[in-house]
């Protein structure tokens, strides 16, 4: 009989996101504003309290897109990305003419590298193209080196994106992911910890900024009674119906990322005994959702053996982010690297994460890879 398949990270109800989505109907309200996303946006705002404002979008992408066109990244400047991570870190700044410049990651975090990351200011600086804007990503909900990169940042004055798309829930210092940039993204597409179907969010401590992302996000529209723009603007504004799903979602927050740290020390307790395999460690002062569970093995043959055995039972898992540097879309491109997010692209396994895996789940999972290695 063909087994149930588990997936790498599939959306996961909470209960009241159908009754909120059901009250958009009744009202008509399934235009693209309505309560339910300015009631959204409060229960993020909330969520993250120290004075942050949120305005939900069509996708975390449009966040970024937004954010970059909010710090006047324009034709020909030049915005440092975190190569190791999902195409959508860098592919806004190609919208805006602009050009990514890839930094490499360290083995603390799987972030970006602080002393990479100055050697490419300096050498960018040294021939006259000083960068606009850092794109820094929290890994699989692995926070980056946030006192360092900020440092940096203030010393060579270059706004920090921080792209937090799958960081919704950690924290860094015991302050929440999201709230340290001069802008923060959110992602909440099916696969993230909390999801909206499609959608994401931009933050910001300035209450100005977030008010002229959303008039660029609704199409630039003047307050005129007839359609006025004076800017080109993006139909980038997330739905009543969605925001509705937020909603219920947001109730549930907590034990997602509950869910999602069980699932971690799960793994990590059963598979701790086969010596191939290590996992990333929170170093102190981080705390990560733990997004994705991710495995490093000895070899990229140790990776595919693993993924393809889960594969032959119906087990969905994923190769690490493959480094945007080594992408041949990016190949161009100018870049600082020394050889990290290869080596972990090579070695590393994303594993059945879901805060909806059920312990018979995770067996499968582990009873499979213990197969391989031990017999």
């Amino acid at each position: 009989m063909t087994k149930t398949r588990i997936w790498l990270s599939s959306p996961h109800m909470g209960g009241s996101e159908e009754h909120f989505v059901k009250e958009a109907f009744a009202s008509n309200w399934v235009a693209p504003l309505g309560p339910n996303v300015n009631l959204f946006e409060n229960s993020l705002e909330d969520y993250m309290s120290n004075n942050i404002y949120a305005a939900a979008l069509s996708s975390g992408t449009a966040a970024i897109h937004l954010a970059l066109r909010l710090m006047n990244v324009d034709k020909g400047d030049e915005v440092l990305c975190q190569s190791f991570t999902f195409a959508a870190s860098a592919n806004p700044v190609t919208y805006l003419g602009a050009k990514p410049v890839f930094i490499d990651s360290e083995y603390e975090t799987w972030n970006m590298d602080p002393a990479l990351l100055e050697k490419a200011i300096l050498d960018r600086i040294s021939k006259g193209k000083k960068p606009k804007a850092i794109i820094a990503v929290h890994l699989y909900g692995m926070p980056y080196q946030v006192d360092r990169i900020h440092e940096l940042s203030s010393k060579y004055n270059i706004p920090v994106i921080e792209d937090s798309a799958e960081a919704l829930g950690s924290s860094f210092n015991g302050y929440k992911c999201g709230q340290f940039g001069e802008m923060g993204i959110f992602s909440f597409n099916g696969n993230k910890i909390i999801t909206t179907s499609g959608g994401g969010a931009l933050l910001t401590k300035n209450k100005s900024i977030r008010q002229k992302a959303i008039h660029l996000a609704t199409q630039a529209r003047e307050d005129a009674p007839h359609y006025e723009h004076e800017n080109i603007g993006y139909n980038y504004r997330m739905s009543n119906v969605l925001a509705g799903i937020g909603r219920g979602q947001m109730e549930v927050i907590d034990e997602r990322v509950g869910s999602r740290r069980s699932n971690f020390e799960y793994y990590r307790n059963k598979l701790s005994r086969i010596k191939q395999i290590s996992f990333l460690k929170e170093p102190d002062g981080f705390f990560s959702n733990r997004w994705l569970t991710c495995i490093l093995t000895e070899s990229f043959e140790q990776r595919e053996a693993i993924r393809l055995a889960l594969e032959k039972v119906e087990i969905e898992s994923r190769p690490l982010w493959k480094p945007m540097h080594l992408q041949p879309v990016f190949e161009d491109t100018i870049r600082f690297v020394n050889g990290t997010s290869k080596d972990l692209f090579n070695r590393g396994l994303c594993l059945p994460s879901g805060s909806n895996l059920t312990e018979e789940d995770l067996q499968r999972v582990v009873s499979t890879i213990t197969q391989l290695f031990l017999g």
